[in-house]
This record gives C-alpha cells, structure tokens and sequence, in this order.
C-alpha cells in the first residue's frame, strides 16, 4: 500500500506579488501559458485589494438517475459556475471600469476629472489573471480567458475603512471548456523561473 509523506514545504499562504495581485487585459488578448514570464502590456494592474484578498468559489449542481425501484444508478452534474471575489480597495478608472462597466467611466485622474455612470450596463467581459506569490519561492497564475463582473457589492463611505468596490467576477468557459487555469513555478529568490539541470 502506497504511503504519503508529509512535507510542511508544500503548505502556503497566497500574497500578491509586488506588481500587482490582479491584471485585466481585453478579451482576446493572448494569454500567458506560465507561471512567471511577464505579462504583455495589455494587462493593466487594477491595484490594492483587500486584506481578505481573492476567493475563488466552485458551486455545482446535480441530478440523481434513478432506475426502477428507486436505486440511484448515476449522478450527472447539471451545472457548474466559477466565480472570484475580491475587493478592490484603489479609486481609479481600471478598478472603476470592472465595476460600473467600461463604458460608463470617462475621463482620467491624470486629466482630474473622471465621471462614473450608474446604470445595468456592466459586466463587460474581460481576460483576468491573478498573481499570486506562494511561500518557498513559488508563484501561482491563475489566468481567467473570458471573466465578467456579475455581482457588485455595498460600497460604504465612513472614517475608518477603505472605500472598496467587492466584485465577484464570473469565469466563462473557453473554446476548450476550461473557466480558468493555473500554472505554478518555482523561482530564485532574486525572482526568475529555477532552471532544471537534468
């Protein structure tokens, strides 16, 4: 009988990486198929998130068969939805544009004028990839092809918080089927990929 071997070096926490934890690109936009080469510069860091950070959530649905006499002979999944939830804590036109859509924000902090629309024409589609530094030198990717905002939480103004937009982002499926994917790289700790000597 196999045995597993406990190995603590394998257990993580997730932070950002120092240039940003979530990137937004267009949809269409090619995607990064590693862990750690640079992004293209399409991808726009959307800044501080929350220090609960990001939440990726499964939830399914099935379907029990039953054949006669009540016995379940098969259960066939007949939904599934991936969402991510994070709360972007920056008031500025990338973060502003994931929450009340793309086209609802005009202007620019730089220009010092920025108008934000109201309404329900958000929840424009988007590639997303999240950054995440692991611990032992390790980094995770998780790249999102086609991710929309579907869920806008309370905005709250007071004297002690940070006024945060929560956004939980739906992820599509691909061509592929796939909603999302992850890639995981050891790096040196001055930040490249290890190379492996065989």
């Amino acid at each position: 009988m196999a045995t597993g071997k406990n190995d603590a070096r394998n257990v993580s926490v997730g932070k950002p990486m120092a240039s940003g934890g979530m990137f937004v690109a267009p949809l269409g936009t090619k995607l990064p198929t590693d862990a750690s080469s640079p992004l293209s510069e399409e991808f726009v860091d959307v800044g501080f998130i929350s220090e609960d950070g990001v939440t990726n959530s499964v939830e399914t649905d099935s379907n029990d068969i039953k054949a006669w006499g009540g016995v379940t002979v098969l259960t066939a999944q007949s939904s599934r939805t991936e969402t991510f939830q994070a709360t972007l804590i920056e008031t500025n036109e990338t973060v502003l544009k994931q929450a009340y859509g793309d086209a609802n924000v005009t202007g620019s902090l730089k220009s010092g004028s920025l108008k934000i629309l109201h309404n329900g024409n958000t929840g424009d589609h988007h590639v997303v990839v999240f950054e995440i530094l692991m611990t032992g030198n390790r980094v995770k990717r998780i790249v999102i092809p086609d991710c929309a905002m579907t869920e806008l939480g309370d905005v709250v103004y007071n004297d002690s918080d940070p006024i945060g937009y929560e956004t939980t982002n739906t992820a599509y499926p691909d061509a592929e089927g796939n909603t999302a994917y992850e890639y995981i790289a050891q790096i040196s700790s001055a930040g490249s990929p290890v190379e492996s000597h065989s």
